[in-house]
């Protein structure tokens, strides 16, 4: 008998109308996936479901859950493993391996810092997919540990450049060339995510390159479309998480798709209006809520970074909205 701190997430596309105003869908949200999982807080979860794995929990909480559009239901413990259900009813696992390494990128032009030796606490998420209920495999989180254990023994305090394959090692060639390895072991493997830093990182599904890079911003906002005595009415704030996703194809050059610090310089004038500023003064943003500020930085950004295709954006942490204009692809767990 143990226990764990349970994290259960859902995303969905609301129609408009569902939330007691425009705006509000973020916190009825949260209310809703709050009132479905209070049972379980401080109960044995046996009790409530027969085998309560992170997938078993997920399908409980779907089936429980009266909320329109769901797109998924995950439920992890810490930051480390979890299960996402899809729309499909597909379980994808996933956990999260560490490793500490030296690297230096050889093709960057003079003076990047990054062709300088340097070293990183990367982080490698290793994603799979086990199935519905019709074609179910009996993958587990062991079994990703077991095919990890070499990986790790090579990667770990080393210097990745002499690693053969990894001459150059960006983050999008250190997925790709895990993939290329993991894939004939692990036909379940649906991508890798490779945390370069805590804020930036890479994913290869095979066929597709994605980046992404995050920030904060710290804003004040009041919701002008909230009724009167709503205390959102009130100016208030947040920090805000911001992740912007790009697609590109991989420069064999370079070995990245974007310069992550290409991509920091180029947001930065949106980047200023936002941060330390009250949102709602903005004329485009006027209401301040979450999705009308994400909508705003698209368009700020369309021309900034064409490479641009989705953007996540928290008011709290794991609360906030998704925009994806893109073909979808490889994404972290939101």
């Amino acid at each position: 008998m143990h226990g764990h701190s349970f994290l259960a997430k859902v995303s969905t596309i609301l129609p408009v109308g569902w939330a007691s105003f425009p705006g509000d869908e973020v916190d009825a949200l949260r209310l809703k996936l709050n009132q479905v999982v209070t049972p379980l807080d401080y109960n044995l979860l046996n009790r409530e479901i027969e085998d309560p794995s992170n997938e078993n929990i997920a399908h409980w909480i779907r089936a429980h859950l009266e909320v329109p559009g769901i797109e998924s239901i995950g439920v992890q413990i810490g930051s480390q493993e979890g299960a996402e259900l899809d729309k499909a009813g597909h379980t994808h696992l996933w956990k999260r391996y560490r490793f500490e390494s030296a690297h230096q990128l050889p093709n960057v032009s003079a003076g990047h810092k990054c062709g300088r030796m340097h070293g990183h606490g990367f982080e490698v998420i290793l994603h799979a997919d086990k199935g519905d209920g019709n074609n179910h495999t009996s993958l587990t989180y062991e079994d990703l540990d077991t095919l990890w254990v070499p990986f790790f023994k090579e990667l770990d305090h080393a210097c990745l450049n002499d690693i053969p394959g990894l001459q150059n090692p960006t983050s999008e060639v250190i997925s790709s060339w895990l993939w290329n390895r993991l894939k004939p072991l692990l036909p379940e493997l649906t991508w890798v995510t490779v945390y370069e830093t805590a804020s930036c990182g890479a994913h290869f599904d095979g066929i597709n390159y994605r980046i992404w890079k995050e920030m904060t911003f710290d804003s004040a906002v009041k919701f002008n479309r909230a009724p009167k005595g709503d205390v959102r009415r009130q100016i208030h704030g947040h920090t805000y998480t911001l992740r912007l996703h790009l697609h590109a194809p991989l420069d064999q050059i370079m070995g990245w798709t974007v310069d992550f610090g290409d991509v920091k310089l180029l947001f930065d004038p949106v980047f200023i209006q936002l941060d330390h500023n009250p949102l709602h003064e903005i004329a485009e943003i006027k209401n301040a809520d979450t999705g009308s500020i994400v909508c705003w930085i698209r368009e700020q950004t369309a021309s900034l970074l064409p490479e641009l295709d989705r953007i996540d954006l928290f008011e709290t942490p794991g609360c906030g909205v998704v925009l994806n204009w893109g073909n979808g692809g490889p994404v972290l767990p939101v």
